[in-house]
């Protein structure tokens, strides 16, 4: 089994990362899709692996204060 680290070094934002996969973490888990190839990994694992090569990203709210 193959295990490849994420260069944290190529991440814009490292927090921003973690808060995109544990979001995405938690859709794998109440039964979402993988948008890349599960193989034997977790879904944290996968969540990982999608936010890192841009399959999901963070959407953008409207801003609250220009109502």
């Amino acid at each position: 089994m193959v295990v490849s680290m994420i260069d944290r070094s190529k991440l814009p934002n490292s927090f921003e990362f973690v808060v995109i996969a544990g979001a995405r973490a938690r859709q794998l888990l109440a039964g979402s899709v993988p948008r890349v190839a599960p193989g034997d990994h977790k879904k944290t694992t996968i969540a990982q692996r999608e936010v890192a090569t841009h399959l999901v990203e963070k959407i953008s709210l409207p801003d609250a204060a220009g109502k």
